[in-house]
């Protein structure tokens, strides 16, 4: 069954609430598209959405990885070779991993389809649901508090808070919140780099008893002595996301002592479903629980990611709400969502559709 064509787009997704992280504000969502058609018929979609400032692709770079040009070696290859594609794939395009992504998951995708599987019984599903969390930008008390109650009332009882830019209102945050809410709703956070090695201890010690389930990347994504230099304790609650790009990183991550606790995998930054479960197996084997993440994406990556956490018995959490916000999308379907819990439906491959 042999790949016919390949077509790459693009599409300004919106977003309907523009936040703050600690190093910019996200206002809109441009991602790429890859669809393979095989000789069957049967086609695959994959999507794309880097973030330079962690990666240093562009957009723009992730869609001049996909010219044409650059994709004639997969022409008339046969779909059955999935797992020698994605090795070339991750040869070829070694800056790009957004693009890598994108062809990644539309060869498993288009690959499951013709198994008539959905790609997490294909990789070994582990997981039913889990919930996800849903991510509140850097706002003020208030502000926190009015999205909190939104969310809540959607049924979310996981939240997600991004810090860093200010420890004393950090703090306040999360007291109000925990004040308000009180111990019903699970309480992450995630301070994107901004805080120093006496920041983070310091957060830490003042929300130890409001039962903060972890923290996530608080310093520089190159700081893994730093991180190596935290109380073990603290250590054990901080998920490593900017520090943690590819399998070398994972295991530069574990060499003694440990720099953290948890892994956040996220598709867009290691390059795509295949390497995803490499670091998650190096985190297996290790003893280390898994945090999938993500950008601003696409149904289409969301899910993949979605099927790659749940194939993985060391998944413990999902923040995978990048769909959720946008204005449009360019398929329908995908993963489940109730009550804030997501699961995969039982549909080949990813379960979308072209809208």
């Amino acid at each position: 069954m042999k790949i016919k064509d390949i077509k790459v787009w693009s599409v300004d997704l919106g977003n309907t609430k523009p936040y703050t992280i600690a190093f910019k504000t996200i206002d809109e969502v441009r991602n790429a598209f890859v669809e393979i058609t095989l000789d069957n018929g049967l086609t695959g979609i994959g999507a794309g959405n880097p973030s330079e400032y962690v990666v240093g692709e562009t957009l723009d770079q992730c869609l001049g990885a996909l010219q044409e040009k650059n994709l004639e070696f997969l022409i008339d290859r046969d779909i059955r070779e999935l797992n020698q594609l994605t090795y070339e794939i991750w040869q070829k395009f070694p800056d790009n991993p957004s693009a890598r992504a994108a062809l990644d998951i539309a060869l498993y995708d288009v690959f499951t389809k013709f198994l008539d599987v959905p790609l997490v019984q294909f990789l070994g599903q582990k997981i039913k649901k889990l919930p996800t969390s849903n991510t509140i930008g850097i706002k003020n008390v208030a502000e926190t508090l009015k999205e909190a109650a939104e969310y809540i009332k959607q049924g979310f009882n996981v939240l997600k808070v991004k810090l860093g830019k200010d420890l004393e209102e950090d703090v306040e945050r999360i007291m109000k919140l925990r004040e308000k809410f009180g111990a019903g709703i699970v309480i992450r956070v995630d301070a994107n780099q901004g805080y120093s090695v006496e920041q983070t201890i310091q957060f830490y010690g003042r929300t130890y008893d409001l039962n903060v389930e972890l923290i996530e990347q608080p310093l520089p994504a190159k700081a893994i002595s730093e991180l190596k230099g935290l109380p073990k304790e603290v250590r054990s609650v901080v998920a490593a996301d900017e520090s943690l790009i590819t399998p070398v990183d994972a295991i530069e991550l574990l060499k003694p002592p440990r720099a953290v606790g948890i892994f956040n995998i996220k598709l867009m930054k290691c390059g795509g479903v295949s390497q995803g479960l490499k670091i998650a197996d190096i985190a297996l084997h290790a003893g280390i629980d898994l945090f999938w993440g993500c950008n601003d994406e696409s149904i289409v990556s969301i899910t993949a990611a979605l099927h790659a956490a749940f194939a993985c018995a060391n998944t413990k959490y999902i923040d995978l709400d990048g769909s959720l916000d946008l204005a449009r999308d360019v398929v329908k379907g995908g993963f489940i969502l109730k009550d804030g819990h997501m699961s995969c439906s039982d549909k080949p491959g990813l379960g979308v559709e072209r809208i």
